[in-house]
């Protein structure tokens, strides 16, 4: 008898401690107390912006300063993954894909749901204002609209002080 493949749980993740939260929470709702009988093959995705959208318009300079700050970026998305696969081998998660594309977030993930036919999209909450989400735009409630699979936001509880 042939065994059904896994449905696709993608989890984004850049370097807040709010991805970071949301990728513990899924590992341990969903593949630490299942083991081998999850449902879900793992895809960790983390968008690495593109250079010239970190340093915008740079002028006249700009040809010494792309090389240090694609660098940089290249630096952030390695520790971001590093970080990611430490912690599913310390749930003893060890069957998981990582991924590194570059672009806006947004558009990398609802990209990365449709290359892999994903069944879920997890993404974290910065727990940004209204003020600031219409400024930067919220990835959670762009791909909540534009995902072509379920998405769950995962926002960390707030502490009381």
């Amino acid at each position: 008898m042939a065994t059904a493949e896994k449905q696709v749980m993608i989890v984004a993740v850049d370097e807040s401690e709010h991805s970071t939260y949301a990728l513990e929470w899924t590992l341990d709702h969903f593949f630490v107390p299942l083991g081998d009988s999850c449902l879900f093959k793992l895809v960790i995705v983390h968008a690495k912006p593109s250079c010239t959208s970190s340093v915008g318009l740079a002028g006249p300079g700009a040809a010494e300063i792309l090389p240090m700050v694609e660098s940089d970026l290249k630096r952030i998305a390695t520790r971001v993954l590093e970080k990611a696969k430490e912690l599913c081998l310390s749930k003893s998660v060890s069957d998981v894909t990582l991924e590194v594309h570059e672009g806006d977030a947004r558009n990398v993930l609802c990209e990365a749901v449709e290359k892999h036919h994903a069944s879920i999209l997890v993404v974290g909450n910065h727990g940004y204002g209204a003020i600031k989400r219409a400024v930067l735009g919220s990835v959670s409630d762009y791909c909540a609209h534009h995902a072509h699979c379920t998405v769950m936001i995962v926002k960390r509880p707030k502490t009381k002080h």
